[in-house]
């Protein structure tokens, strides 16, 4: 299966060393080699050692990979082949420990495999007990290891063994090492664990030598899914080279067929001509003058035989020639549609591993080292408080109880002089945070990872979490449990600009943090949004103008780009908020001096990007500028936060849905002599509050008020 159809061009030959023979620069190979029989291997300043893989498990990843092209047209991930590829298959069969060693060659490449010896402990008749060993970690030698245990039990490094012996035979391996009454056969093991190959480690080094994008070959350290994808790569160009050999020697020969039978319905004619021919040469141009041939069929004409002219030949003929007008359909269909040419690859793959496939003889067992911090930290759902200066924490959502509209609120948080809380995320505890900062940068952690705090404590100072640089601040943070290849980050800053880019770019992002946008002089970071390039974008400012485009007239743009036009600002105006049409029915509205109102969607009507917009608020002296702006539906209840750090939590539906022209209402109780004002205002979201609506909340179905 290596060589298959190497006679066929489907690879390259080159000269060998001394230039008396030529050698194929790679094999055809039906099947993925490199991970199934792994390889091993020094050169100069590099290594490689592959591991060998199940044949069954292997091209079954394969077949996903080409069902995900054909019918998604889209890549396979590495979480998806590892649930199929469960892990190095050798053929001395053992144990591996846990999957984290596994998870991290096939993510990077490179990792640490410990794999552990299949052991049994017996008990014996006289009292005693004895430790069986039936399976050895790949390319433990057995006659070196039985002298390793021999030498420490001599060297008395083990103790407790009274006998050792070899009892393997054509049925399998069989080390007999048998104890004193006295020894506890689990510390034996264990001792034998750490001081014997009985428990090894494979280094895997997954280097392999691969084209780059010039065609040069590299050498190159390769993940689970590149292999693969270098394979399938390697098989559509076989396949390729293949079906065009195939191809011309099917046309070749159809070519020929159709001269004979030329001559075959023309027969007397043909023996006339050459028999009345003075030599080959001659009767090969009288037939090409006479019937329109070649030479090519001219020559098969005159050295067709007699036998040829009877009538079971020529329908032999007509038989053949149909066959070869089938193939000839079939191999141009295949080279013409790649995904008929992704089905033979996997139609010729799956023939392997039917007659070749076994199953795996390697089992992956328990590693207490495989636990990680995350598995011991419950998956609950938190409110994250960011204020103004730069502190954070992680709270509970039964900490802020329901009020009515115009309460006084309660204490949400202790701050320090001119600070308050300005955002407020719902997430769990699992959920990958990203954090954005006013220059444009991102970061990300898990939300267990920031410190939990009572409601009334200050928190944890963001630069104590984060690798901020002076100066920087969080403008906005949002929370997702993966790094969906079908979502993007749509980002806006403060002076109109808006920029779209797929959120599998910023998937890998160091703990120093990323450049998640390019900003203007002047200009920063204010909100950013996960999309699916079909959402309606909403931007309002802080004089009241409102802007609603689709999503789509933002062009996608890597993540090192500085974007582009969102709204055209007028005098002293800026962004404030930044909100999506599916996020709610109705745009909420909160001013600085505690007014604010509902108004619906639909009251702004789509507009192309980069407009002025259209008034959503009537700003005056009482209302203050608005300070946030938040589209709620589902969302039950919202909280308003003021700069001393004091937060209200009220019904969405106590709030009245006014037009757009319009001052709005008395949200909270703001006293006009003091500094206080509303900071910023959040949503909090239905699926974590644990406690009813207030009764007296107004009806949902209630129509909005001129």
């Amino acid at each position: 299966e290596m060589l298959a159809d190497i006679n066929k061009d489907t690879v390259d030959f080159i000269p060998n060393f001394d230039e008396t023979e030529k050698e194929p620069t790679v094999l055809p190979s039906r099947f993925p080699n490199l991970l199934v029989n792994g390889t091993s291997g020094i050169a100069v300043g590099m290594a490689t050692n592959i591991p060998p893989h199940n044949l069954t498990e292997v091209i079954d990843g394969v077949v996903r990979m080409i069902d995900n092209r054909v019918e998604e047209d889209r890549e396979t991930s590495i979480d998806e082949l590892m649930q199929i590829i469960q892990g190095p298959d050798f053929p001395t069969g053992a144990t591996i420990l846990g999957r984290r060693g596994i998870e991290e060659a096939y993510r990077t490449g490179r990792g640490k495999i410990r794999v552990r010896a299949v052991t049994e402990i017996e008990d014996m008749d006289n009292g005693k007990s004895r430790i069986i060993v039936t399976e050895l970690p790949y390319m433990v030698n057995k006659a070196r290891l039985i002298e390793k245990i021999a030498e420490l039990h001599k060297d008395k490094k083990v103790d407790g063994i009274t006998e050792l012996r070899d009892e393997s035979n054509r049925e399998g391996m069989r080390i007999v090492i048998e104890l004193r009454k006295d020894a506890n056969a689990n510390v034996v093991l264990n001792q034998l664990y750490k001081h014997t190959q009985m428990q090894d480690t494979f280094g895997a080094n997954m280097l392999a030598v691969v084209p780059n994008k010039d065609g040069v070959l590299e050498p190159k350290v390769l993940n689970l899914q590149q292999i693969l994808t270098y394979y399938v790569h390697h098989q559509e160009e076989v396949v390729t080279r293949r079906t065009r050999y195939d191809l011309k020697k099917a046309e070749d020969r159809a070519h020929i067929v159709k001269g004979l039978l030329i001559a075959l319905d023309n027969i007397d004619e043909v023996i006339r001509i050459i028999r009345g021919s003075n030599s080959t040469a001659e009767a090969r141009e009288k037939l090409e003058e006479r019937f329109g041939l070649d030479e090519i069929q001219s020559n098969a004409i005159v050295e067709m035989r007699l036998r040829a002219l009877t009538g079971l030949e020529r329908e032999k003929l007509e038989a053949e020639f149909a066959e070869l007008e089938r193939k000839i359909a079939e191999y141009k269909a295949i080279l013409a549609d790649r995904k008929l040419l992704l089905g033979v690859i996997k139609t010729e793959i799956t023939e392997i591993r039917d007659k070749y496939g076994d199953d795996r003889k390697t089992s992956i067992g328990f590693d207490a080292d495989d636990i990680s911090i995350e598995d011991l930290i419950p998956v609950e759902n938190c409110v994250l408080a960011m204020t103004h200066k730069g502190y954070i924490k992680r709270m509970t959502p039964d900490n802020f109880r329901s009020q009515h509209r115009g309460g006084k609120g309660i204490k949400g948080m202790q701050t320090i002089e001119d600070d308050y809380i300005e955002d407020l995320l719902m997430a769990t505890t699992h959920h990958f945070v990203m954090f954005f900062t006013n220059t444009g940068r991102c970061f990300r952690i898990k939300a267990y990872e920031i410190p939990e705090a009572g409601r009334t404590a200050r928190g944890t100072a963001i630069v104590n979490v984060l690798m901020l640089e002076p100066g920087e601040k969080i403008t906005a943070m949002i929370a997702m449990h993966a790094f969906d290849t079908e979502k993007y980050l749509f980002m806006a800053t403060r002076n109109g600009t808006v920029k779209k880019t797929k959120l599998e770019d910023y998937k890998n992002i160091r703990k120093s943090g990323l450049i998640a946008i390019n900003l203007r002089e002047g200009d920063e970071l204010i909100e950013v949004k996960l999309t699916d390039n079909t959402e309606d974008i909403i931007l309002v400012t802080k004089k009241g103008m409102c802007i609603r485009f689709p999503e789509m007239e933002a062009r996608t743009v890597g993540r090192a780009s500085i974007g582009v036009r969102g709204i055209t600002l007028g005098k002293d105006d800026e962004v404030v908020a930044m909100q999506l049409d599916s996020q709610g029915k109705a745009i909420l509205f909160a001013t600085e001096y505690g007014m604010g109102k509902s108004t619906w969607v639909d009251d702004f009507s789509t507009q192309h990007r980069g407009g002025k917009g259209v008034k959503c608020y009537k700003i005056t002296e009482k209302t203050g500028d608005i300070v946030g702006a938040k589209c709620v539906g589902k969302d039950r209840e919202i909280m308003l936060i003021t700069n001393e750090g004091v937060i209200i939590r009220m019904n969405v539906m106590d709030v009245r849905v006014l037009g757009r022209i319009t001052s709005g209402v008395k949200l909270m109780d703001i006293d006009r002599d003091s500094d206080v004002k509303i900071a910023s205002i959040a949503k909090v979201r239905e699926e974590i509050i644990e406690e009813d609506l207030p009764e007296s909340g107004a009806p949902a179905d209630r129509k909005p008020e001129e």
